[in-house]
C-alpha cells in the first residue's frame, strides 16, 4: 500500500503484509481455519497466475459438455426403450444429428468468442442487440443451467460409482454433498488452481473413454458378458414408435450439448491472447466431445445396450468393451470423478455471470466483489447453495432432474444465435453473410429443440423451468427498481459543500460524491474542525483522477487522502493507514458513510462494507468507530 497526499507517509512494504492483516485474524482461530483452506490473499497482479491457457480451458470449463458422454446417450436409450428393442437402432442416427447440431454450435460460439470477448455469452450478446429484456431471459435461463449442471454432474457422478459398488447406493445423497463441498473450496481458491487440480483426471477420463471405444470397435473383451440389474427394456410394446417419442428421444439427447457455452462466458479467465486461446479451447472441445459421442452410440447399437436398475449405459459398453477388470474400475472411478468435477464448469461460469448483472443493477452489488483469492466468492456460495438443494431435494437421481436440464441452455442459445445475427447485420464485416447464415441456421434449430424440450418434457418437470425463468426474471426486475430509486434518494441536488467549523480528529472514507457522503462529513465537523477523508484506489480504477476533480469542485476545504493499494481490499489499506499515524496522543474517530434502505430486507443488497470496516477497526487503540446513516423514508419503493 502507497499512500499520496501532501504529507509524507511511508510506503507498505512486503515485510509489512503480516501485520496489515493481523487485524483479520486477531483471536479469531476460525478465520485462520479459513485461511487455511482458502489459500493466503492474492495481490492484484497475481491475478495472471489465476488465468487458464487452452489445454486447462477443458477441466476449467469444458468438463460439463466433455463428460454428458456418461448421460446423453442414456437418455436417448431410456426413452427409446419404451417402445421395444427394435426402436433401440435409432440410437446412432438421433446421436449423429446431435453431433451435427454439436458442430454448428461449437463454430457459432466460437463466433461469440470473437466478437464479445469480455465474457458474459448469451446475457452479453442479448443485452447488446436484442435489448434488456431479452437480456434477462437469458441470465435467467443460464443460472437454471449452471444450477442444474452442477446438480447433474456430481449425481451422475455419483451415479457411475454406485453402479460398480452398489452397496454404496444408500449413501447417494451424502456423497453427492461431500463432493459438492469439495468442488466449492476448490473454486474459492481460485479458477486456476482448479483447473490445473482436474487437469490429470480430466486426461485420465478421456483417454479412458476413447480406449473403451477403440476396444470396443476393433476387438471388445467381454462381449458374452451379462450386466449386473434388471432390464428397463419394454417388453409389453405398450408404447409405440412414433414421431413424437423420436422427438422426445432428441430432446433428452441433447444434455449432452450443455456446457458448450460455458467457453464463451468465461473467456477473460484465459491468458492473453484470450481470444484466441477460449477458440482453441472450444474446437478442441468440439472434436473430443462429437467423437465419443458417435463411439459410444456405435457401441450402445453393437452390444444391444438397454436400460438396466442399478446399472448405467456407460458402464454396460465398458464392461462388454474392456471387462469387469482393473481397467474396468480405474476407467469407473474416473469417471466419477470427471462427472463429479464437471461440475466446475458452472463455478467458472456462474460468478462471472452473477457479476456482471450485478453491475448493471439486476442482483445485490456484492455479487461485484472479489474475496481475497480474487473470486467472486459470493456467485460461488450462491451456485453450492442452489445446487446442493435440489440434491437433496430430487435425492441425487440423474433421471428426476434431466427434464429439467437442457430447457435453460437451449434458450440460452437460441438467444445468443439470434443476438449473433443481429451484431453481423449491424458491422457487416468481410464474409458476415456466411456468419449470419451460420447463426442464423443455428438459432432457428436451438429454437426449434427448445420447443421440444418443453413439449415432451413439460409434465416430466420441465414446467418447473418454465415458472423458475419467469421468477427469476421478476426478482431483477425488483432489485433494478430498487437501486434505481435508492439512486435517486441519495442523488446530489447542490454543487458544493459548505464547511462548518468544529474540533478534533476524524477520518471519513468515501466511496463517492453523494448525500451519504455529505452527511457523513457534516457529522464530523459536529465533533471536530479537523477532519480528513480517506479514498482507497485499485490499480485497474480508471476513474480516480476524474473522482479526484469532482472532489475539489464540490469541496476544496476537506483534504482527501489516496490509499493506492496492491490488493483487491477495501479495509486493509484504511487499517493500515490507522495503525501508521495513531499513537497514544492521538484520538482518531472513524465515521463510516451508510446509506439506510427504507426496508430491512433491502440491506441484503448493499455489500455490507460497514460492518467488515468495523469489525476490523474495533481492536485498534485509540480508535472510535461510528457510522453516519443517511436514511430516505420517502424511498418506499418495496423490492
Amino acid at each position: 500500500m502507497s499512500i499520496n497526499s501532501t504529507t509524507n507517509q511511508p510506503n507498505d512494504s512486503s515485510k509489512n503484509t503480516r501485520s496489515s492483516h493481523k487485524y483479520n485474524s486477531h483471536n479469531k482461530p476460525f478465520l485462520k481455519l479459513i485461511k487455511v483452506i482458502i489459500g493466503r490473499p492474492l495481490k492484484l497482479q497475481d491475478l495472471k497466475s489465476e488465468e487458464i491457457g487452452s489445454i486447462e480451458g477443458i477441466p476449467a470449463l469444458s468438463l460439463d459438455a466433455i463428460t454428458s458422454v456418461a448421460y446423453g446417450p442414456e437418455a436417448i436409450i431410456v426413452v427409446l426403450a419404451t417402445a421395444g428393442a427394435t426402436a433401440l437402432h435409432l440410437v446412432l442416427p438421433i446421436t449423429i444429428f446431435i453431433v451435427v447440431l454439436l458442430t454448428l454450435l461449437v463454430m457459432s460460439y466460437r463466433q461469440v468468442i470473437d466478437g464479445y470477448p469480455g465474457g458474459g455469452g448469451a446475457y452479453i450478446v442479448s443485452k447488446t442487440n436484442l435489448g434488456k429484456k431479452v437480456s434477462q431471459v437469458a441470465a435467467a435461463s443460464l443460472i437454471v443451467d449452471y444450477t442444474l449442471t452442477v446438480a447433474v454432474s456430481i449425481a451422475a457422478g455419483v451415479g457411475a460409482l454406485t453402479s460398480a459398488f452398489t452397496g454404496l447406493a444408500p449413501l447417494t445423497v451424502l456423497l453427492c454433498l461431500i463432493i459438492l463441498a469439495v468442488i466449492t473450496v476448490l473454486n474459492l481458491r481460485g479458477v486456476g488452481e482448479a483447473a490445473r487440480a482436474f487437469l490429470l483426471p480430466t486426461i485420465i477420463f478421456i483417454f479412458g473413454i476413447l480406449t473403451v471405444i477403440a476396444v470396443g470397435l476393433i476387438h471388445p473383451l467381454a462381449n458374452d458378458l451379462i450386466p449386473h440389474g434388471k432390464s428397463l427394456l419394454n417388453t409389453n410394446l405398450t408404447t409405440s414408435l412414433s414421431i413424437l417419442l423420436i422427438l422426445k428421444a432428441f430432446a433428452s439427447g441433447c444434455s449432452a450439448l450443455t456446457g458448450v457455452e460455458a467457453i464463451a462466458n468465461g473467456v477473460p479467465l484465459f491468458k492473453e491472447p484470450r481470444v484466441k486461446n477460449a477458440k482453441n479451447t472450444e474446437l478442441l472441445l468440439g472434436i473430443i466431445l462429437g467423437v465419443m459421442l458417435i463411439g459410444l452410440a456405435i457401441l450402445a447399437n453393437k452390444f444391444h445396450i438397454s436400460p438396466r436398475t442399478d446399472n448405467t449405459v456407460l458402464s454396460q459398453i465398458m464392461l462388454k468393451s474392456i471387462g469387469l477388470n482393473w481397467a474396468y474400475y480405474l476407467i469407473s472411478f474416473a469417471v466419477l470423478i470427471e462427472l463429479a468435477l464437471a461440475a466446475n464448469t458452472s463455478f467458472g461460469g456462474l460468478p462471472i455471470l452473477t457479476s456482471l448483472l450485478s453491475k448493471d443493477n439486476y442482483l445485490p452489488h456484492f455479487f461485484g466483489l472479489r474475496s481475497d483469492r480474487l473470486v467472486y466468492s459470493r456467485g460461488v456460495w450462491v451456485l453450492t447453495g442452489l445446487s446442493g438443494t435440489i440434491l437433496i431435494a430430487l435425492n441425487g437421481n440423474t433421471d428426476n432432474m434431466i427434464p429439467l436440464f437442457a430447457i435453460g441452455v437451449f434458450t440460452g442459445f437460441t438467444l445468443a444465435q439470434t443476438g449473433m445475427v443481429v451484431h453481423w447485420l449491424k458491422l457487416k464485416p468481410a464474409n458476415w453473410h456466411y456468419k449470419a447464415l451460420l447463426n442464423g441456421l443455428g438459432a432457428l434449430l436451438t429454437a426449434i429443440a427448445t420447443i421440444v424440450f418443453v413439449v415432451t418434457k413439460f409434465t416430466e418437470g420441465a414446467w418447473i423451468v418454465v415458472v423458475t425463468i419467469p421468477i427469476f426474471i421478476l426478482m431483477f426486475n425488483r432489485i433494478n427498481s430498487y437501486y434505481k430509486t435508492a439512486r435517486n434518494a441519495i442523488e446530489l441536488s447542490s454543487e458544493r459543500f459548505v464547511k462548518t467549523q468544529f474540533e478534533t480528529l476524524v477520518l471519513v472514507p468515501v466511496v463517492d460524491i453523494s448525500k451519504t457522503t455529505e452527511l457523513a462529513l457534516t457529522n464530523a465537523f459536529v465533533i471536530s474542525d479537523r477532519v480528513v477523508a480517506l479514498k482507497v484506489v485499485f490499480p485497474e480504477d480508471n476513474t480516480f483522477k476524474d473522482f479526484e476533480t469532482r472532489w475539489r469542485t464540490w469541496n476544496n476545504k476537506v483534504r482527501l487522502i489516496t490509499l493506492n493499494t496492491e490488493y483487491h481490499s477495501v479495509v486493509h489499506p484504511l487499517v493500515r493507514f490507522i495503525e501508521l499515524i495513531s499513537n497514544e496522543h492521538l484520538k482518531i474517530i472513524v465515521i463510516i458513510p451508510v446509506y439506510s434502505p427504507p426496508k430491512w430486507y433491502q440491506k441484503l443488497l448493499h455489500n455490507q462494507l460497514d460492518l467488515v470496516l468495523s469489525s476490523s477497526l474495533s481492536h485498534l487503540p485509540n480508535v472510535i468507530v461510528a457510522k453516519s446513516l443517511f436514511s430516505q423514508r420517502s424511498v418506499n419503493q418495496e423490492v
